[in-house]
């Protein structure tokens, strides 16, 4: 089976153009978690953020900090066999996270993503995703974050990260 995984890069001059989207050096999994503890606190009930970035560029590691930041104590780990995965955090918060990796049919991931998406919007949840590049159109209303290794071969020597708030 040929895989149709595409490699996600920032375009330089979208980076330099939008003044919305913000640059974060990340220098270890500690910052990247800390980046998804900030965005817990500024992403209301009912948001997507959507994940992009190549295999252990710190998808999941940023959606640890996610869940920490909206109160769930509870182990989160990347959902890509069982695809999604729903957390309860204190109060009302709480989180469904998607891996979209095993589905290479941009049909199979639209649906999923509206399925979760109506459960997100019924329990008042953030909804992450991971690999919206299967996607058929990315959610105009989604924030982005890009992540990206500064160097492939040392996982150690942290990331880059590019967020870019809903509808930009």
């Amino acid at each position: 089976m040929q895989s149709t995984r595409r490699s996600w890069k920032p375009a330089p001059a979208v980076i330099q153009q939008s003044q919305l989207q913000q640059k974060r050096e990340l220098p270890d999994a500690a910052a990247t978690q800390a980046l998804g503890r900030e965005l817990a606190g500024q992403l209301p009930p009912g948001s997507i953020l959507l994940l992009l970035g190549d295999l252990g560029a710190g998808k999941t590691c940023l959606v640890q900090g996610l869940a920490r930041g909206l109160g769930i104590d509870e182990p989160i780990t990347s959902p890509t066999f069982a695809l999604a995965q729903h957390y309860q955090g204190q109060g009302r918060r709480a989180l469904v996270h998607l891996d979209l990796y095993r589905l290479e049919l941009a049909a199979a991931a639209d649906e999923l993503l509206a399925q979760e998406e109506e459960e997100a919007l019924a329990l008042g949840a953030v909804l992450a995703v991971e690999w919206p590049e299967r996607l058929s159109v990315l959610p105009p209303e989604a924030w982005q974050v890009g992540l990206e290794l500064r160097d492939p071969a040392d996982p150690d020597a942290g990331r880059t990260a590019w967020i870019t708030p809903a509808g930009r």
